[in-house]
């Protein structure tokens, strides 16, 4: 998958993901009330909510961009419900030939993230039969527990050539509580991204590893020591926009090539109609705000590079 991601972000000239990180409080009234009057003022009538808010932003914005990242806590916020809404918006997104970054962040002892990682990227059997779990491309992960962790994902990507981005310094503002520790001269960050550019060594595409990276926006001087550590890894890049980053501060996390790097944008897009820059389209005019917003962050990106 690593190379679809790859081609698809040349063609379609966009190194963007969509972060499919839907609240509630997002979704458009006449869509809730639509919902609620079908299912109920409830967890069903909520997670159908969220599902037709996705499926709008999806038809409005998969010709412009290679892929998207649902952050699966938005959906099991709802329950039962919320999980089959995740896994129909995964199906949805793939169906349109979007690349589907599961937004999971597991990590686990082996046997356990063993299960995870056939639970999101392959297919678990049943009575002599092999059932897909949720099926997406890409997941994140955790590396705290080490190397343990980490296997059986890599064990999957290699049979199903699909792949992961492994945290490696993350968006928030409180990251540096652990991330940051210097550990015989060199931050914590260091360390695991030289894990994962070992990693990867074993795990490679045509040009880029199966094995990216998590690195935040917001701490763009950390990516450009990071991209060196990870001269092969992807790096998935959030924090843009809302959480401050913007596009002239992300070329370091680019290789020469204009490749290695994709940046992801949530609320920025699947909530542009709440923006002031875009409160011309109104409630009803939601998908097309994002699509706007992912055309304004085209734009914003690719001047990094002219």
């Amino acid at each position: 998958m690593i190379n679809k991601l790859i081609n698809d972000i040349k063609a379609k000239n966009a190194p963007i993901v969509v972060g499919l990180d839907p609240m509630l409080k997002y979704v458009p009234s006449f869509i809730q009330e639509e919902k609620f009057k079908e299912f109920g003022a409830n967890a069903k009538g909520a997670s159908e909510a969220v599902l037709e808010y996705n499926k709008g932003i999806v038809d409005a914005v998969y010709d412009l961009v290679p892929a998207v990242k649902p952050q699966i806590a938005m959906y099991e916020q709802f329950g039962p419900e919320g999980v089959i809404a995740f896994k129909k918006t995964v199906d949805y997104c793939k169906e349109k030939g979007l690349t589907v970054i599961g937004d999971i962040k597991r990590g686990d002892i082996g046997s356990t993230s063993e299960a995870y990682a056939v639970g999101h990227l392959s297919s678990v059997e049943i009575g002599g039969e092999f059932h897909e779990g949720f099926n997406e491309d890409f997941a994140t992960v955790n590396p705290y527990l080490g190397y343990d962790g980490i296997k059986p994902f890599m064990d999957v990507c290699r049979k199903e050539k699909k792949g992961i981005f492994v945290l490696v310094k993350t968006s928030n503002p409180s990251s540096g509580e652990f991330q940051d520790r210097l550990i015989d001269g060199k931050p914590l960050y260091e360390l695991v991204a030289e894990k994962v550019d070992e990693w990867g060594k074993d795990l490679m595409g045509d040009s880029y590893s199966y094995v990216g990276a998590v690195v935040g926006a917001t701490y763009p001087e950390m990516g450009a020591a990071l991209r060196k550590v990870m001269p092969k890894a992807y790096i998935l890049v959030p924090g843009y926009g809302a959480q401050g980053g913007k596009g002239s501060d992300l070329k370091a996390f680019f290789n020469e090539d204009g490749l290695g790097a994709i940046v992801n944008s949530s609320r920025g897009i699947i909530a542009a109609y709440k923006q002031e820059k875009y409160s011309s389209f109104g409630e009803r005019g939601y998908a097309d705000a994002a699509r706007q917003a992912v055309l304004d962050m085209k734009a914003d990106l690719n001047g990094i590079f002219t």
